[in-house]
């Protein structure tokens, strides 16, 4: 079965969260690619919406969007993810897995792109001070 490390990053404040994810509660992940939106349910955010943005394999070979299937590939690469070159022009064939997430996938990488609607506290400070006709 699978098992998942996820990191949900929430942009506004900075901060990241470590799920653990075994078995059947990892099984929504299975099939899904980078850039898809999740509910946050399945990592106990209820009413928030998730979109996978990367992840690597046991060994720490990285995702990448823009290769198709979920095994590894030799791909030449100038940059981004997997790669980050030296010199300007520098190009490398570097070992990189496919945009699919599968059962070979250790951690996944995820971030907060929709959080439920905040109740606006209603202010009794303001409600005493106002002047009393």
């Amino acid at each position: 079965m699978a098992k998942f490390k996820v990191i949900v990053s929430d942009p506004e404040t900075g901060t990241s969260k470590v799920v653990e994810l075994e078995g059947t509660r990892a099984a929504p992940f299975i099939g899904r690619k980078i850039g898809e939106i999740v509910d946050g349910s399945i990592v106990d955010l209820p009413a928030h919406k998730l979109q996978i943005t990367g992840g690597s394999d046991k060994d720490g070979v990285p995702m990448r969007e823009n290769v198709h299937g979920g095994g590894r590939r030799k791909v030449i690469l100038s940059g981004g993810t997997g790669f980050n070159p030296k010199r300007e022009g520098e190009r490398r064939r570097k070992t990189i897995r496919g945009n699919i997430i599968t059962d070979e996938i250790v951690q996944i990488n995820a971030k907060i792109v929709e959080k439920p609607p905040q109740k606006a506290p209603e202010n009794k400070a303001e409600q005493q001070t106002a002047p009393r006709a």
